[in-house]
Parts: C-alpha cells; sequence; structure tokens
C-alpha cells in the first residue's frame, strides 16, 4: 500500500477491515502480493490501431471465456439468448433436458442471421430468407429441395456447437471449441462471488449504451478509484478512495472500496452526508436518530445489518461484516466489471464494436435483493442509447461524457500512452493479461503495441 501521508489527502485513515482469519469459507480477503509490473508507458496506439483491433480479435476474443446473459431468461426449453460479440453473434438456446447449447447465429446456407440481437422462445430456428430449419440442439430439421444440391446438406447437417456452461446464476460461452475449462478459467473468482449468491437477486435494470471510445478506455475508467476525485467528487463524501485495497490474480482482479465513509481527501463533516444518510435508510436505520460520530457510521451499518437481516428477509450469513457495506469490485477478463454488494449487483459488460476501434457497447446490468417472501419483480425492458442520448444516471453519466475526450487524446502526437501510478496498478494488470494472450507470456517486444 502507497504511503497516505505524502498523498494529497487531509487525514490519514486507518481502515479498520475484517480479519482474515475470521473470514474461512467466505468470500477470501487476504491481500494479494502485488505483481511486479514495472513502470514502463502503456502505448495509446492500441486504442485506436486497427492492426490491434485485429489482433484482440483473432488471440483474445476468440480464445477466452466471455459472458453471454442471464440464467433465469432462459428457464425453458426453446428460450435463448441471442448476443453479439464483434463481428460474431450467438444463441444460448435451453433444450429439452434443462442444459444450455450455443451455436452461432448464422445460416449455414447464405450467411443470414437466424436471429436478432435479444430474448426470445422457439420451438426452431427458422431463415426467413429460404426457410431452412433448425432445430433447438442446432441440427438441421428441414433444407427446402435438398435434392437440387448434388454436394448434398452441410457437414453433420447441424450448426457448429460451442462451448458453454451456467455459473452463478450467469451464461457464459465461448468462440474457442478448444477453451479451457471454465472452472480453471474464472479460478479463483468462484469461491469470491458465490457467496452472494445472485441467483437470489431480480433484474433492476437492462440497458446497452453505444459509447465513442475505445472498449480498453471503459474498461480502465472503472479499474481504479483515483478518478474519483476528478470527474465523481460527489463520491468524496460517500466512500474512500484513498485507502482502496488492490488484489491482482492470474486473469482477473479486484479492489475493495470502504463504503459509508467520507474519503480521506475531504474534511470531516459535522453532519451525515446525504449519500450516506441514504445508506442509512436502506438498511433499515432512522439516520435522525443516530447519535454516533459519521466517522463511526460505516461499522454500525455493518453490526445493523448483522442484526435485523434476517428480519427482513435477507441472508447475510455467507458474507462478512465488510461486504455488508463496502463494494468488492472485480473485473473478469477481458471485458466484464462487477461492483458487489450486499443487496445489489451491478454488471457492466463492455464489448467491442465489429469494425471500429474508436467505440465501443457497454452494458449495465443491474440486480437488486428480493427479501425471501417478497413477489419476484417483472424483469425490466431492454433499452439502447446512443453515447449522450440519456442519462444512465449521475455517475456513469460523468464517465461517459469524459471518455470521448479520452479517445481523441490518445490519438496525438504528443501523447505516447498511459502514464500509470499505484493507484492504477488494476490497469497495468489488465494490460499485463492482455499482452500475455497477444504476444505470449513475456513476449512483447520493444515494437510492439
Amino acid at each position: 500500500m502507497w504511503d497516505t501521508a505524502r498523498m494529497d489527502v487531509k487525514r490519514v485513515v486507518d481502515v479498520i477491515r475484517v480479519d482474515p482469519a475470521d473470514c474461512k469459507g467466505g468470500t477470501p480477503v487476504e491481500k494479494a502480493p502485488d505483481p511486479e509490473l514495472g513502470t514502463d508507458v502503456i502505448p495509446a496506439e492500441r486504442y485506436y490501431s486497427e492492426s490491434f483491433m485485429k489482433l484482440e480479435w483473432e488471440r483474445v476474443w476468440t480464445k477466452v471465456w466471455l459472458l453471454g446473459g442471464r440464467a433465469d431468461d432462459i428457464p425453458n426449453p426453446g428460450d435463448y439468448i441471442c448476443t453479439d460479440i464483434g463481428k460474431e453473434s450467438v444463441l444460448i438456446v435451453r433444450q429439452h433436458d434443462g442444459s444450455i447449447r450455443c451455436f452461432p447465429n448464422v445460416c449455414l446456407h447464405r450467411g443470414n442471421r437466424l436471429r436478432p440481437e435479444g430474448l426470445g422462445n422457439a420451438e426452431q430456428f427458422r431463415c426467413m430468407y429460404h426457410h431452412w430449419t433448425y432445430g433447438l440442439d442446432g441440427k438441421i430439421e428441414r433444407l427446402p429441395d435438398l435434392c437440387t444440391f448434388p454436394q448434398g446438406g452441410p457437414p453433420g447437417m447441424t450448426l457448429p456447437s460451442l462451448p458453454c456452461t451456467e455459473w452463478n446464476s450467469f451464461v457464459w460461452y465461448s468462440l474457442n471449441p478448444e477453451v479451457e475449462p471454465f472452472d480453471d478459467y474464472i479460478a479463483p473468482l468462484k469461491e469470491h462471488l458465490e457467496p452472494y449468491h445472485p441467483e437470489r437477486m431480480a433484474w433492476k435494470r437492462d440497458v446497452t449504451m453505444e459509447w465513442d471510445c475505445n472498449w480498453k478506455a471503459s474498461v480502465d475508467a472503472f479499474n481504479e478509484t483515483y478518478h474519483v476525485q476528478g470527474i465523481h467528487p460527489q463520491l468524496l463524501w460517500y466512500l474512500d478512495d484513498v485507502n482502496v485495497q488492490i488484489d491482482c490474480y492470474e486473469r482477473h482482479n479486484r479492489y475493495l472500496v470502504p463504503f459509508a465513509t467520507i474519503s480521506p481527501r475531504v474534511a470531516m463533516p459535522s453532519q451525515i452526508p446525504p449519500a450516506i444518510d441514504e445508506i442509512m435508510r436502506n438498511a433499515g436505520m432512522d439516520p435522525a436518530e443516530y447519535e454516533g460520530r459519521v466517522s463511526d457510521i460505516r461499522r454500525d451499518v455493518q453490526l445493523f445489518k448483522r442484526k435485523h437481516g434476517a428480519a427482513q428477509g435477507k441472508d447475510y450469513s455467507a458474507l462478512n461484516d465488510d461486504q455488508l457495506t463496502d463494494d468488492y469490485h472485480y473485473m473478469i477478463f477481458p471485458n466484464v466489471a462487477l461492483n458487489v454488494h450486499a443487496d445489489d449487483i451491478l454488471m457492466f459488460r463492455q464489448r467491442p464494436h465489429a469494425t471500429d476501434p474508436n467505440k465501443m457497447l457497454y452494458d449495465v446490468w443491474v440486480f437488486e435483493l428480493v427479501p425471501q417472501g417478497e413477489e419476484w419483480p417483472e424483469r425490466p425492458r431492454h433499452r439502447r442509447f446512443k453515447h449522450g442520448d440519456r442519462s444512465i444516471g449521475q455517475v456513469l453519466d460523468q464517465d461517459a461524457y469524459n471518455l470521448p475526450t479520452v479517445q481523441l487524446g490518445m490519438k496525438s502526437d504528443s501523447f505516447p500512452g498511459l502514464w500509470i501510478g499505484e493507484q492504477e496498478l488494476r490497469i497495468r494488470h489488465f494490460h499485463k493479461v492482455l499482452d500475455d494472450y497477444i504476444y505470449g507470456p513475456g513476449g512483447k517486444g520493444p515494437d510492439d503495441i
């Protein structure tokens, strides 16, 4: 951890965290050793280079496991998720035996897409061009006038099958038929994320934004808290952006951010800030009756939720006390960010544009814990907007407003690349993992971007 006494802070804060010895069997809280990643500039060109975009497609997107959607969106046979990644589109389909299968979303005849992106249910997938018809298992059930094809039907008379799996209430797929086992890929995050029980959380929001920046610029923006003082000043009265624990694993990483507290960058207020007031009310506390200090609120919210959670229909038994207030923020390589909390999960999927490295798709998925005994809410309708057309909330609007100017600045001849500090270790780690996929471990040369 860096020396906060030498940083631009007003107060030195000793954050009380749970003891790892008290958290056996739940989400690991131990600090992972910081990797030695050097101090080199991260080249700006990789954010706008079409050649680098091509390398990413060939060596990353077509090789790894990718987030496809939510498992409870496809509970019944014939339910499907159609999702796009770059130039590809896939169908993830619930089978009659309850399993899922994944196929390219393309007719083998003349390349027509079988379904538009989104959710649906089908007894079969019939191409609207010439009525080639595929079963839920991908097999061709009807090929009109097959006798007029002297070469016969396509090999195996079936769509290629792609790897897919369900984990922790979500579905995952890969464009790589030879992809490593999912459990190996996601390690060690299974034990980190399963205690949150996202299957108990219902859809609250489902939005896709078309952002005018490279997908990596978006990943970077959510991989550090250093920018809070700059573009999210209102959060300084909501969280501690300085005393942040950063943990880097083989592919993935995280940081642990104390919430319901005040940033050391500002003076301690005499009254409860509105954002922390809301945290207390959401927990069931009455801020007007609170007699403690503002600096004690984080711990007192934890104790209150631990005492009253069960009566509120909320099972926090698998979570440690810090998880009752704090933001455990994970980055699943290459493109999934999760703000994970006891009562909700904010999930962001950052997808590359099919042809333009200066554009991307940004998916905002929000899930909220449904107290036991309460009715499961209706799923929100998916909405899609262009950059800046609609508000997606103050904090995300601030990020969205900033990112196009970042993308433009990347192209300046006066900007060789990212000058990364220790608070941005997750960014350096992310780019190291990216380099390992593209050039091989330790294979990046001086002329590579």
